[in-house]
């Protein structure tokens, strides 16, 4: 009888927390997976015997160690994130990175820097925060996080660019928006899926559209186009992409409305017409050297400038791909802003154009290395989704979603708590721009525009370390127009191969 009231007990006291769990919004993992839920932060809590669990490098494409997404929680919850005894990592290790402090270090900055967006052409600037919410499309994440997302931008102040999958009604509320579009031309397409000008004029008139992108390729899967099945295509995604209901959806590794740099500048130029001069640009991850040159050709030789790049990073991606393209094809990000950078500042446009980076930026040694590299904002998506809940499970392509973040499944994604994670969104960017600024003021700065390559220094081997003045060559302000005598052999051979009107294989 005892044994009997024993285990009533232990099913009453089950029941009750189960109950607990699927009312909370706080853990969206408890909400779907009320009581066992809870082994998965009791697992989290024996720190030493799943130090091999969560992968160590940072770096390679692969989920974030323990300690980065110690931080993005910490900060996205506004919950204390100091530790005790040092740091975890091998600073002897090569390839260990540090920024050089100073012994005279500043107050940090009252007033957080924006960054003004948008060149001689454009009409409409935008003023563009330090840290914002990188390209998600409705489909890949689920409603709920697109509209946290969202909210979470419009309370704190930051852009949230749509993802090409189109503007749907999750977007609405408030945030300001970066409308991407790609070669599937999803909420601007035709009939034949070609690019809708009248569409595109009239959705990117609306004021909660701050700027207009074209992406031309993304670091999970550069050149590589997706196909959404035409199961997945349901009457809201359809509606919300302008495709048929049911029909499968194939998006071409190639753009229609441009096959040269020349054709590409142009119709940067026309889409920021369209878009009544807001700002206008593209993103892409870098691939051939030759061809960010010839883009840049083709600038000077059109005197037309888009007003923002975005460079992807071949470690980033929220979305799924193939192994092979997520490991082998495109330029990392470190490489990718460098190149962009220095080639713009060749050819004396840098000044016309603003570098966004995106591709695991989720610290504020994050933001401060992605400026000193040449960026003059940051963009984050995995970090962005890591506050809204994810525990990066990798499941993000079976619609098995186990905290509702990328998942069109309701029940599943009923878990995520708008409201909550609208605050911890806010909570993350403000934080981690916050810890940005405050890593400036230690390296006596008083703020992002001193930034400079000097100021990063890497372990080339167990005996060298040089910073990143040295250890990249970096181009004057119209060097390359001035002639190409005094540039590096490589330099010089990608610059007279580069032509504004092919791209090369």
């Amino acid at each position: 009888m005892v044994l009997l009231f024993v285990l009533l007990g232990i099913v009453v006291l089950l029941i009750a927390v189960g109950i607990h769990d699927v009312i909370q919004k706080k853990h969206s993992i408890l909400r779907n997976y009320p009581v066992i839920g809870h082994l998965r932060f009791l697992l989290e809590k024996i720190r030493p015997e799943l130090q091999q669990y969560f992968i160590e490098r940072n770096y390679d494409g692969r989920p974030y160690d323990r300690d980065t997404r110690s931080t993005i929680y910490s900060r996205a919850k506004g919950t204390n994130e100091e530790q005790p005894f040092g740091t975890e990592r091998d600073v002897n290790e090569v390839g260990y990175e540090y920024l050089v402090h100073s012994t005279a270090p500043k107050p940090v900055a009252e007033q957080v820097p924006r960054v003004r967006i948008g060149g001689p052409d454009c009409t409409a600037p935008y003023e563009m925060a330090l840290l914002n919410v990188s390209a998600m499309s409705f489909g890949a994440i689920s409603a709920n996080a697109i509209e946290a997302l969202n909210r979470g931008a419009a309370r704190g102040g930051f852009a949230h660019d749509t993802g090409e999958g189109g503007i749907s009604e999750y977007h609405r509320n408030g945030g300001d928006l970066v409308w991407e579009i790609g070669s599937g031309y999803f909420g601007t397409r035709d009939a034949d899926g070609g690019f809708d000008p009248d569409q595109f004029r009239d959705k990117a008139a609306d004021d909660q559209v701050k700027l207009v992108s074209l992406k031309l390729s993304q670091g999970a899967k550069p050149g590589l186009g997706g196909v959404l099945p035409g199961a997945k295509v349901t009457p809201e995604i359809a509606a919300v992409r302008g495709v048929p209901v049911g029909k499968k959806v194939v998006s071409p590794p190639y753009h229609q409305v441009f096959s040269t740099p020349r054709e590409l500048v142009l119709f940067i130029a026309r889409m920021r017409e369209l878009a009544g001069g807001k700002p206008a640009g593209f993103k892409l991850c870098v691939g051939s050297r030759t061809d960010v040159l010839a883009i840049c050709k083709a600038m000077v030789a059109e005197g037309i400038t888009p007003d923002f790049i975005v460079v992807d990073g071949a470690e980033g991606g929220t979305g799924a791909a193939p192994q092979e393209y997520e490991d082998h094809i495109g330029t990392p990000l470190t490489e990718g802003l460098l190149t962009v950078h220095n080639a713009l500042t060749g050819v004396g446009l840098r000044d016309r154009v603003k570098i966004g980076a995106s591709g695991k930026v989720a610290t504020g040694v994050d933001v401060v290395k992605r400026i000193l590299q040449g960026a003059d904002y940051t963009n984050a998506a995995r970090a962005m989704m890591m506050a809204t809940g994810c525990i990066q499970a990798q499941t993000c392509h079976t619609n098995t979603c186990p905290v509702g973040v990328a998942t069109q499944d309701p029940r599943r994604m009923r878990a995520l708590d708008v409201a909550d994670k609208t605050h911890r969104v806010a909570n993350y960017q403000r934080e981690t721009v916050e810890s940005a600024m405050q890593v400036i003021a230690s390296m006596g700065l008083e703020g992002p525009e001193q930034l400079e390559p000097r100021m990063l220094l890497r372990r080339v081997d167990h005996a060298r370390t040089e910073s990143y003045a040295d250890l990249f060559e970096h181009l004057a302000p119209g060097q390359l127009l001035g002639g190409i005598h005094d540039v590096s052999k490589a330099w010089a051979r990608d610059w007279v191969q580069a032509d504004p009107d092919v791209f090369r294989p």
